[in-house]
């Protein structure tokens, strides 16, 4: 086989290639996933929907066969996940980019989206500033400031909460719901009292919770990536002798998803949480989909 060296010109003009005529009797799809690392459970959720859909309604659409070319990035990874769309667009032919669980990587092929003129379906990651990187991006999941401002303002009037310790993830999604969540709180009459913001990929925050604990606040409010992460901070509440009851745990939808309950057991009682998606809605669409969710993957959809 001869191999290929493409300058960053080359790449380019790949890119900005026509794609093939319309006449095509498949098109492919290029699901960039995290299905390995800290964040594989969400990722393997997002490929379950991606697969109990398709059961529901089939591989094709308007006599076309839809072919999905799977890509595992690992983690945070941007440059994967760039390599990996520019691998998809120029040796793949992919129609379309699809995934992005994570802010990082979404970001990044964003680049490769806006150059080769794909269209890109972000199905996760949740910075607001996301789909203004490609005019050819949508995105089918949430924004995180439309849940933490709503929350916010419940949280200090209805929620009975007047002063608030804030630990959030350091990057785009922990600094938005930060941001939303602590200017809704003050508008209503809040005080935030500290904060703290921690590394993405962080596997023990007992030290952190330490620090809030100190400072004995009336509540605290933290946002955290989905995957493994939500079952650790419970771990140090509970070990760092956190009581919701008497201070109160405040998070966005990952701190509660099932599988992190599962792990916390006890000591999630009490979180109070406020997000975009809840399995047990009964509209007739969702029953359905949760449905066939349990019986293909023998457990219950979350919001990935």
């Amino acid at each position: 086989m001869r191999k290929m060296v493409i300058g960053l010109c080359g790449l380019a003009a790949v890119l900005l290639a026509p794609a093939p005529g319309a006449a095509q009797d498949t098109v492919k799809i290029g699901l960039i996933n995290v299905l390995s690392g800290q964040f594989a459970d969400a990722g393997t959720q997002l490929d379950n929907g991606v697969k109990t859909y398709m059961k529901q309604h089939g591989d094709t659409v308007a006599g076309k066969k839809i072919e999905i070319i799977r890509k595992d990035v690992g983690g945070v990874a941007p440059d994967v996940a760039k390599r990996l769309a520019q691998e998809l667009v120029v040796r793949d032919k992919v129609d379309i980019l699809a995934g992005f669980l994570l802010t990082p990587n979404a970001l990044a092929a964003a680049d490769v989206s806006a150059e080769a003129k794909k269209f890109m379906v972000v199905m996760n990651a949740a910075t607001s500033i996301i789909t203004t990187k490609s005019p050819y991006m949508i995105r089918t999941s949430v924004t995180l400031p439309q849940v933490a401002e709503t929350f916010g303002t419940w949280a200090a009037t209805k929620g009975g909460v007047k002063k608030s310790y804030t630990m959030v993830t350091d990057y785009g999604p922990g600094h938005d719901f930060e941001g939303a969540f602590t200017r809704a709180f003050k508008e209503a009459g809040g005080e935030i009292v500290g904060s703290v913001r921690f590394p993405v990929a962080n596997p023990d925050f007992s030290a952190f919770v330490q620090r809030a604990k100190d400072l004995n606040p009336e509540s605290i409010m933290i946002f955290i990536p989905g995957g493994a992460q939500p079952a650790a901070l419970g771990k140090a509440f509970a070990e760092r002798g956190v009581d919701p009851n008497r201070t109160k745990i405040l998070g966005s939808g990952e701190t509660t998803a099932e599988q992190a309950l599962k792990s916390m057991g006890d000591a999630a009682l009490g979180i109070i949480t406020a997000w975009h998606y809840d399995y047990m809605d009964k509209s007739p669409k969702n029953a359905e989909f949760v449905k066939v969710f349990r019986e293909m993957h023998g457990r219950n959809p979350d919001f990935f």
